[in-house]
């Protein structure tokens, strides 16, 4: 057969969602898709969400892509686009998160900046034993930073590794994570929108890769109890006209260097910290790992080169100066996350917020803040929902979805058991 295209887009559940049409679509070009999938929850429970028109006739909403997007597909005969989501009108859907991300690009190249991004993704991989149980991957040799056979006995990282390479992902490295059988993927920096086109479509690659070779490689936030958690680290930057990395102050990083840009990024991302976590951490399960003493990002705190705090500064400076915002995990959209952080600095920025004190504290045992996020999703939504600022910021519409079907998720998930919360959610993200 003629190659097929593969047209998706990211929903608000962090879902991939698309169809296969004929090789005729391949280039600029639209289809339609029913936009009360804004309502769908993991469950295939549909709601009447804000936005979602599911009580007025679940009309459509079109996705519509640039041929210059398309690449190939990790599928044979197959190349793959994501697009952008317009409403029936021809307006921009106001729930589509990489319309989100845009608007937040375009507010700061408004202001003749660049927004830089560089994404790293944990995920856990699991099996199913000879009784169909979903059991962790049998990796009982792996370390942190563990590499060879014993931290990937079946070889599925070398199968992504050989896919990615072959699409032309920019892969900064693939290792083994603190917790087995547990895995890091990051990716190149790249200006914003294509550093998370880039990583939505490896996460979804990686997935199917793994999916393959008998591998269910989840991005879940904690998927194991007495394991560790999983995040989604967002590190940004900015580039000036020239080219020149705005954040660098000379050719010197760390906390002792920080320019007033940096500054205003800092303070933003510090002041918008409790409702980020509604955006950013959105599920049941984000709060089993978004807990103090945990590396996750819990605390309303900054530092230099220190795990323990939500944004780090990189020590490097120059052109790899950059802030690092480690309280995301995967089970976010990436351009929902992306934006969100990227508003948040901008209105640090713009209204000049104070920047508080640096973090003293180790972390485990002693923490100057005293602000932290949320203990549960119901919190996290109702901060949200308080922080107009950011949510004006963001998108109004994508917010008010958002907070809706998180406020059903949080009932549909109140009484599951761990391992029920597991299963709730991890065949999705």
């Amino acid at each position: 057969m003629k190659e097929r295209l593969r047209a998706v887009f990211c929903d608000h559940l962090s879902i991939m969602r698309g169809k296969y049409l004929p090789n005729s679509k391949i280039g600029d070009n639209e289809t339609r898709f029913c936009r009360s999938t804004f309502g769908v929850h993991y469950d295939k429970d549909l709601l009447p969400s804000p936005g979602s028109m599911m009580m007025e006739g679940l009309p459509d909403m079109e996705l519509r892509w640039s041929g210059d997007n398309i690449r190939p597909c990790w599928e044979n005969g197959t190349q793959i686009v994501l697009g952008d989501l317009y409403d029936a009108d021809g307006a921009p859907l106001e729930m589509c998160p990489r319309g989100a991300l845009k608007r937040a690009i375009a507010a700061w190249e408004a202001k003749g900046l660049t927004p830089k991004v560089g994404i790293e993704l944990e995920a856990f991989a699991f099996i199913h034993n000879d009784a169909g149980e979903l059991v962790p991957y049998d990796s009982l040799g792996a370390v942190v930073y563990g590499t060879g056979p014993f931290t990937d006995p079946r070889g599925f990282n070398d199968a992504i590794w050989d896919v990615a390479e072959e699409l032309g992902f920019k892969l900064d490295m693939i290792t083994a994570e603190y917790d087995s059988p547990q895995f890091e993927y990051t990716l190149t920096f790249d200006d914003a929108l294509k550093a998370v086109d880039d990583i939505i479509l490896f996460r979804q690659m990686a997935r199917e890769v793994a999916l393959s070779e008998g591998v269910i490689l989840s991005f879940m936030p904690k998927p194991i109890v007495e394991a560790g958690g999983c995040g989604m680290h967002i590190n940004f930057s900015f580039a000036d006209k020239d080219g020149n990395n705005a954040i660098a102050s000379g050719d010197k990083g760390g906390p002792d260097h920080l320019n007033d840009l940096a500054r205003g990024c800092l303070a933003g991302v510090l002041h918008h910290h409790k409702g980020l976590a509604g955006l950013i951490a959105p599920t049941a399960n984000s709060y089993d790992r978004l807990q103090p003493a945990s590396l996750s990002g819990h605390w309303q705190n900054w530092g230099g080169d220190h795990r323990n705090v939500t944004t780090r500064v990189s020590t490097e400076g120059g052109a790899k100066a950059r802030l690092e915002h480690r309280m995301a995990d995967a089970s976010s959209n990436p351009y929902t996350a992306v934006a969100a952080v990227l508003q948040a600095a901008l209105l640090g920025v713009e209204n000049g917020y104070e920047l508080q004190a640096m973090e003293t504290g180790d972390g485990f045992e002693q923490t100057d803040a005293t602000v932290g996020a949320a203990a549960d999703l119901a919190g996290a939504i109702a901060d949200l929902s308080s922080d107009t600022a950011l949510s004006a910021a963001i998108g109004q519409g994508l917010v008010d979805n958002h907070v809706f079907m998180k406020e059903a998720e949080v009932e549909k998930t109140k009484d599951l058991s761990p391992e029920q919360l597991r299963d709730f959610y991890i065949y999705y993200i």
